[in-house]
């Protein structure tokens, strides 16, 4: 998890799109391990898991922030050290963490 904020935060100095990261807790228990907050509003949720595989409990936090945020939530995925890219549904997938290092900056 550390190291994808590290990474995140590296890439928003050359980012074209605005965003700031945080962290969501509810008092209820929900989490989601980083929020990805871009210049208009709408929210990315990432989750991060030291696992190849992903279950439908890995998106409790993504869920509960989805149904939460309503039209302000852009997307969720949880990050694996798999190799696969699997769409999950209403707005979540899990992908590859190695996704944060195949794009590369545009000038």
């Amino acid at each position: 998890e550390g190291m994808v904020a590290a990474e995140l935060g590296k890439q928003s100095g050359w980012s074209q799109t605005a965003y700031r990261l945080h962290h969501f807790r509810d008092s209820n228990g929900p989490e989601v391990d980083l929020i990805v907050e871009l210049s208009d509003g709408r929210v990315i949720g990432l989750e991060v898991k030291a696992a190849s595989s992903v279950g439908t409990s890995d998106f409790k936090g993504l869920r509960y922030l989805r149904d939460r945020l309503g039209d302000q939530f852009a997307g969720g995925a949880v990050l694996h050290t798999g190799s696969d890219a699997i769409p999950w549904g209403g707005g979540l997938m899990a992908l590859p963490v190695s996704s944060l290092w195949s794009h590369t900056a545009q000038g």
